[in-house]
């Protein structure tokens, strides 16, 4: 270990020692820039990575996770203050605009070849175009969120409407093609590529500067946080940042705690507790939730469910609930969710009409007790028979990967098996 890194340990050392004794997150903050400067996340987690091999404890360590939380927004901030910045968000949606400007280039020269051979060079350049997708979809769900917080709702009124008539156009050209109506599918993808290439005018020449000016430095960094789960279109995420970005997640995840008027605060919003159990009933599909000590804790209760259950069942431990059949399969699945093996399960069967009679309330001919299955008591069978049911079971975890519980979804497909072709929002009358 050089110097540096030993100075830095001992600095670290001290200051988890001041916030046990309750120094301040923001304290703290000021102390490690006084003493140390500035510092990468990878630094941070190296002094960290030291502290634990010399035996201090990683639940003392995270006491420094909130701190750690504070320099990363510091340390972001001073990147995002300077708008030429290549990690900037305007940055990346007009790297984006760049790649998006070749691939145009490309299906103009095809375009000029004159032959119908020409057609299926156009349809794979036009399938790679739809990647642009995510470049507005990001735009749409994470830039312009920010612009209608401060009362600028132009962008989001006017625009997306511009990049859904560039959608239609993008999917009525590839349609036109395999159709082979070639005189059709050069009049679509001649207006496709004006109102793209118009598209990145408005954006580089009207949106972009407009949010420049209005949007804070806050908010570019809310943005940079959600650019992620929007996803980037022809150009990779940032590794730098990207970094930053997932160290942020690992070590400033927000808590979700209950508020005034029984509010439960969650890191992507907040709903009443008559709010939270009532969206839970309507959910389309039946969950259950079983803890890490195979204990049921929860059930949703809709109107149509599709197995019965009684309020008796919580508290009881899930392996009670099952016949000495399938209990081996139910182990199968708790065992392989704690020790991280699988994550998911999936079965799917044909319900018959039954009279519930064993111990988890199902008919005398069950749907198939040897399924692995971790289904709680109070079900009953009688469902109309031809119903098709999938059954879901997903391993719970936190952002550290650690196993909070099992979580099965019951769901009737029967009708979702029969939908054909599509049906748009815009065609509900």
């Amino acid at each position: 270990m050089t110097e540096t890194t030993e100075h830095r340990k001992q600095i670290l050392k001290d200051i988890l020692l001041k916030l046990h004794k309750g120094l301040s997150a923001k304290e703290a903050k000021m102390l490690f820039e006084e003493k140390i400067g500035e510092v990468t996340s990878n630094e941070i987690f190296e002094i960290e990575q030291a502290l634990i091999k010399d035996g201090i404890s990683p639940d003392e360590i995270k006491k420094f996770c909130n701190v750690h939380a504070l320099l990363f927004e510091s340390s972001i901030k001073t990147k995002l203050s300077d708008t030429n910045n290549p990690n900037h968000p305007v940055s990346l949606f007009k790297l984006e605009n760049r790649e998006i400007e070749k691939i145009l280039a490309s299906i103009k020269d095809a375009a000029k070849e004159g032959s119908h051979a020409k057609a299926e060079i156009l349809k794979n350049l036009l399938l790679k175009l739809k990647e642009v997708e995510i470049h507005y979809a990001r735009k749409e769900q994470v830039l312009f969120p920010h612009l209608e917080k401060i009362g600028f709702y132009g962008p989001s009124k006017v625009m997306w409407g511009k990049d859904n008539e560039i959608r239609e156009l993008l999917r009525n050209s590839v349609s036109s093609l395999e159709r082979k109506n070639h005189k059709e599918a050069d009049k679509l993808i001649n207006a496709l590529v004006e109102e793209i290439e118009g598209m990145i005018f408005k954006e580089e020449n009207i949106l972009f500067p407009t949010c420049l000016e209005k949007l804070k430095t806050e908010d570019w960094i809310s943005v940079l946080k959600e650019s992620p789960d929007a996803g980037y279109a022809f150009i990779r995420a940032p590794e730098d940042t990207g970094a930053l970005l997932e160290d942020f997640k690992r070590n400033a995840a927000e808590e979700p705690y209950v508020g005034k008027n029984n509010e439960i605060i969650l890191p992507s919003g907040s709903v009443t507790t008559a709010e939270l159990m009532n969206v839970l009933n309507t959910m389309p599909f039946d969950i259950t939730f079983v803890d890490k000590n195979d204990a049921v804790k929860y059930y949703s209760e809709g109107r149509d469910r599709i197995f019965l259950r009684t309020r008796s069942v919580i508290g009881r431990k899930v392996q009670n609930c099952h016949p000495p059949q399938s209990l081996e399969a139910v182990e199968k699945i708790l065992r392989s969710f704690k020790d991280g093996s699988k994550d998911f399960y999936e079965f799917w069967i044909n319900l018959v009409v039954g009279i519930a009679s064993d111990t988890c309330g199902r008919g005398t001919e069950p749907p198939a007790l040897d399924e692995p299955e971790a289904r709680c008591s109070g079900r009953s069978a009688a469902v109309p028979k031809g119903k098709l049911i999938h059954i879901r079971y997903f391993a719970v975890r936190d952002l550290n990967k650690n196993y909070l519980g099992a979580l099965e979804v019951t769901q009737d497909i029967t009708g979702i098996k029969k939908i054909q072709g599509e049906k748009r929002l815009l065609e509900e009358k």
